[in-house]
């Protein structure tokens, strides 16, 4: 009889090294580190560099004793197996103290220093939210982190074609220097996916930098930029349409509130990007910017639009007026938008006609979520409209606020308009619609 106690006797030993491979890659550290244990077929599988090319690696920012050997064992990796990764990202969840962040750094330090040294493949690296403005980053901590990390980008700039430091709130010195890492010795980058979202610290105005302006000019073919409109200028983009127009494809621009905004940009330097770069679309995040007299600012019809999100984050206020940017400012893109979202406290303005018009008359508009006071037979009229192909929409997310806690009237009206719709709901559309108390 076979000795199945024995991996080099079962059915197990004769497993492809592919499909052992593929076992692993579905195994967590420890499992993997127990697995490899077994027989040296299983040893060598646990060595493969295919196993080790993307790397989340986690830090937890509260003391317990479940996270005490993060630190040690992220090293350890990096030591181990960093000479095949290809994909690396970086999470430090919430710090508690300064005590963590200090070691976060120390332990960055040693991780980057080794990585920088044996690896040669790294295309993608992100730190997202390390908020560095925060009290619990001690300035000669936040110093040598700015510093090690710099280091790190001089070394791999050239390999790297994706980096993101969204949430990083650097001084405008400090970000400029760190983008400036990028380019070292041959004075130019090509890296194609920046992520410099909420990457400065707020109130900053970058838009009138001229050294952001001379550092952006050293990135020669992004495909992808994704940042804060506090950076834009008729500078900006001329440098973008002179270096990058070959290559951009995607702008994703946040404005909120805390951000500058009041910057003229002329229509005209748009047009100069989009004639250029005719692969351009962008797409727009307000975060409480909310007003159109800002708005209007900001959305030129010179603009290739194809997103555009508005979010009051449940503030509620009288200037907040919707109807005239629903009205008079987003049809200026009915032939190019592609996706909208409104997420407006807009008690005290009914928008139901205004809303179904702009749909309507956006040609290319696939994606709609709304979070904002409306009567339930909005939904009816919308579904009605799109039953006889006067809009084209496939993702359709409602979410209905109203005044009063009990909406039982309102959620039966709900299971009525799905049930008149159900084919359509069912087989052509990505429906998701409830009522939520504002209370």
């Amino acid at each position: 009889m076979e000795d199945d106690s024995d991996p080099e006797q079962s059915c197990w030993a004769g497993l492809p090294d592919v499909c052992l491979r593929h076992v692993f890659h579905w195994l967590d550290d420890r499992d993997r580190s127990r697995a490899a244990m077994v027989c040296k077929k299983w040893s060598r599988a646990m060595y493969s560099g295919s196993l080790w090319r993307t790397r989340t690696i986690t830090f937890n920012g509260r003391p317990s004793r479940a996270h005490t050997f993060e630190f040690e064992t992220a090293l350890w990796y990096v030591k181990k197996f960093g000479k095949y990764l290809e994909h690396l990202e970086i999470k430090l969840l919430n710090p508690y103290n300064a005590v963590l962040t200090r070691k976060f750094q120390v332990t960055m330090r040693g991780l980057l220093s080794h990585l920088g040294k044996c690896n040669s493949r790294l295309v993608s690296l992100s730190i997202q939210h390390l908020e560095l403005d925060r009290v619990v980053w001690k300035s000669m901590v936040r110093a040598q982190f700015i510093k090690n990390l710099g280091t790190f980008l001089k070394r791999m700039g050239k390999h790297l074609d994706y980096l993101n430091l969204k949430g990083a709130r650097v001084t405008l010195e400090e970000g400029c220097q760190l983008l400036n890492s990028l380019s070292y010795l041959r004075n130019k980058s090509f890296i194609s996916e920046v992520n410099i979202e909420d990457f400065f610290s707020l109130h900053l105005p970058i838009y009138s930098s001229t050294l952001f302006h001379q550092v952006v000019s050293k990135f020669q073919s992004l495909v992808i930029l994704t940042f804060n409109y506090n950076c834009i200028s008729d500078e900006l983009l001329d440098i973008l349409c002179k270096h990058s127009a070959h290559s951009l494809c995607t702008l994703n621009i946040k404005c909120h509130i805390h951000d500058p905004h009041g910057q003229v940009v002329w229509g005209m330097s748009w047009a100069n990007l989009a004639k250029r770069a005719p692969q351009l679309k962008v797409n727009f995040f307000f975060e409480r910017v909310m007003k159109h007299d800002h708005l209007a600012r900001i959305l030129l019809v010179e603009i290739p639009v194809r997103s555009i999100s508005l979010r009051s984050c449940y503030f509620s206020d009288p200037d907040w007026t919707m109807r005239p940017t629903l009205v008079n400012l987003l049809p200026a893109y009915r032939h190019v938008l592609q996706k909208l979202t409104l997420e407006v406290n807009n008690d005290h303005e009914l928008l139901d006609d205004e809303l179904l018009q702009l749909i309507l008359s956006c040609k290319k508009l696939v994606f709609l979520k709304v979070w904002a006071f409306l009567s339930v037979t909005f939904m009816e009229k919308l579904l009605q409209n799109r039953s006889e192909k006067k809009c084209i929409l496939t993702t359709i997310k409602v979410r209905i606020y109203t005044a009063r806690q009990e909406t039982s009237e309102e959620d039966r009206l709900l299971r009525d308009i799905y049930k008149k719709f159900k084919y359509l709901i069912d087989s052509e559309l990505n429906y998701f619609v409830i009522t939520y108390p504002m209370v």
